[in-house]
């Protein structure tokens, strides 16, 4: 790139036009900023020839204190890659003590332009899985739900057969099959056109078999339509267990769109027990995955706001949430209304 090319440089409030010098670097100067996430735009003005910059480095000298700053300090445990993926945070309902819970109820609604590639709003998270809507691509989208293996692995190929998850029905169009690198075990998922400003309801069951094993089976809907779509039906063996930790959570999966902003309203969260009674949801704790813990990334929150639980990450907003902080809002008392029996 040649000498002379006219560069704005723009951090804050602050614009500066600058030309590049023989060694092809702009000096920006000083900058006074406030704390919390910065901007630096650059744009180019005037060139003679060719194109106006290839960017290879960035450098920012602090003249002050430096141990305030938060960033991706070492690529300790692949955090360079996390921190671009940027920080899960997770909602976890507070359950009454006492009763053996079956199924898990939740409505989800994705806020317009909130709905960036590699999002995954999970609706019914459980202690051996999970159960939510991604975007895959421009053009195609899917509704996940998932349990790990008891074999602890990340590779499904050394499960043993008789820890394997075991698919015991799926809906028409749904894909089944194994996962791994986060754990290991049964996938499905249906390709489905969902739609940010649309809500979307969640329902899935935790019932032992009095064998020794487990069985989920997780149903989808929007909610205008009339009937409940089957995802799947698996087997969990060598487990007895009914709904244990129902939670929500929000994560980017695409470290390409880690710098967009994605959120997740839930409204309307409810548990039924084994006898069939309803309980609403009204108490959540706001968790962090590794890269919020550490402040690597600091863009997230999450907990109620206008009366709904909401998780939102990415796109370096400044936030004030408090992780480990518990929220809770009064019973909305809209119990859903849904025939068991008639789920396919």
């Amino acid at each position: 790139m040649d000498p002379g090319h006219t560069i704005r440089l723009t951090l804050g409030q602050t614009a500066r036009t600058l030309v590049l010098d023989t060694k092809g670097e702009l000096d920006g100067g000083e900058f006074s900023i406030p704390a919390g996430y910065q901007e630096i735009v650059l744009q180019g003005i005037s060139k003679k020839t060719g194109n106006f910059a290839g960017i290879t480095d960035l450098r920012i000298e602090i003249n002050e204190d430096i141990s305030s700053l938060s960033f991706v300090k070492d690529n300790v445990d692949n955090r360079f890659y996390w921190g671009r993926r940027g920080p899960s945070v997770h909602l976890t309902y507070t359950v009454p003590a006492g009763p053996n819970f079956k199924w898990m109820y939740n409505e989800v609604s994705i806020p317009l332009q909130m709905d960036p590639i590699g999002s995954y709003f999970m609706a019914n998270g459980f202690g051996e899985g999970y159960f939510g809507m991604q975007v895959n691509s421009e053009t195609e989208r899917r509704i996940l739900f998932s349990v790990w293996s008891p074999f602890v692995t990340d590779n499904p190929a050394s499960i043993p057969e008789d820890q394997k998850i075991k698919l015991l029905k799926k809906g028409p169009q749904v894909y089944t099959g194994e996962f791994g690198n986060e754990g290991a075990g049964g996938q499905s998922y249906l390709r489905y056109p969902w739609l940010a400003g649309k809500t979307y309801q969640f329902l899935n069951s935790i019932t032992p078999d009095d064998q020794g094993n487990t069985v989920y089976t997780a149903y989808f809907k929007e909610k205008s339509a009339s009937e409940w779509l089957l995802i799947a039906q698996f087997l969990r063996p060598k487990t007895s267990t009914w709904y244990k930790r129902p939670h929500s959570f929000v994560e980017n999966f695409d470290p390409l769109y880690g710098y967009l902003t994605r959120k997740a309203t839930y409204l309307n969260p409810w548990l039924v027990d084994a006898n069939g009674h309803w309980v609403e949801l009204q108490e959540v704790k706001l968790t962090g995955d590794d890269i919020a813990r550490r402040a690597y990334r600091q863009d997230y929150d999450g907990g109620i706001a206008n009366n709904l639980f909401f998780l939102q990450n990415g796109g370096f907003f400044n936030s004030s949430a408090v992780l480990n902080s518990m929220s809770a809002r009064p019973a909305q008392h809209v119990q859903p209304q849904i025939d068991f029996q008639k789920l396919p």
